[in-house]
């Protein structure tokens, strides 16, 4: 994944609470075999509605949604990450969040802010006054602010999300980083343990007795 250490952007005020994958992403969405194109089915079941906040004109290429409390509850599909970024979202910032969504998104390179009620009820008016309102959200200080506005506040970021964000690590690249270990245990591991390493052809065939 690619590194994030600051997310710029416009902000979507999605003003509602308890949002689940379910309704992030529905279940038809999943029998896709791809990781890509779930932005269309992001919110589907809201989208419908013209007056939808996705669908109006002042908040079309926002990078930031701003969501209520427990965003991302319910089931733990990794797809409700994927149509969030596919969209074109890279930060949400919420008052709390599921945890395996939390998890999840960490995992893909997408931001999770936690601010608390007071301060996100703050920014969501700010964003619905002013819809090209600029955000910027700073992974490395932990920091949210609207320069525009003279708004700022700090937000949480545990140390082993913020190296993976900052460095670009998802679960493969943080075992990758181990790779002159893994390739050195690889080596003579056969020599020190048993093992059914060369006892068997392609096909499954014996090839020796170890008796």
């Amino acid at each position: 994944m690619e590194p994030v250490i600051v997310v710029e952007g416009t902000a979507v005020p999605l003003d509602r609470s308890d949002v689940d994958t379910d309704q992030i992403i529905p279940s038809q969405w999943l029998k896709r075999v791809e990781r890509t194109g779930f932005g269309r089915g992001l919110f589907s079941e809201w989208r419908d509605d013209s007056n939808f906040v996705l669908n109006q004109q002042q908040y079309q290429g926002a990078t930031i949604l701003l969501a209520g409390a427990r965003f991302g509850t319910g089931s733990s599909r990794e797809h409700a990450v994927w149509a969030l970024m596919d969209y074109g979202f890279r930060a949400i910032v919420a008052s709390s969040f599921g945890d395996i969504f939390k998890n999840n998104s960490a995992n893909q390179g997408l931001v999770t802010v936690q601010l608390n009620a007071a301060q996100l009820e703050e920014l969501i008016a700010l964003v619905q006054r002013y819809p090209r309102a600029e955000l910027t959200i700073d992974v490395a200080s932990g920091t949210i602010e609207c320069a525009q506005f003279s708004w700022r506040h700090d937000f949480s970021v545990d140390p082993i999300t913020r190296e993976r964000l900052i460095n670009g690590w998802d679960d493969i690249g943080l075992t990758l980083r181990h790779e002159g270990d893994i390739s050195a245990f690889e080596g003579h591991h056969d020599d020190e343990f048993p093992s059914l390493n060369g006892l068997f052809d392609g096909e499954g065939r014996v090839l020796e007795s170890r008796d």
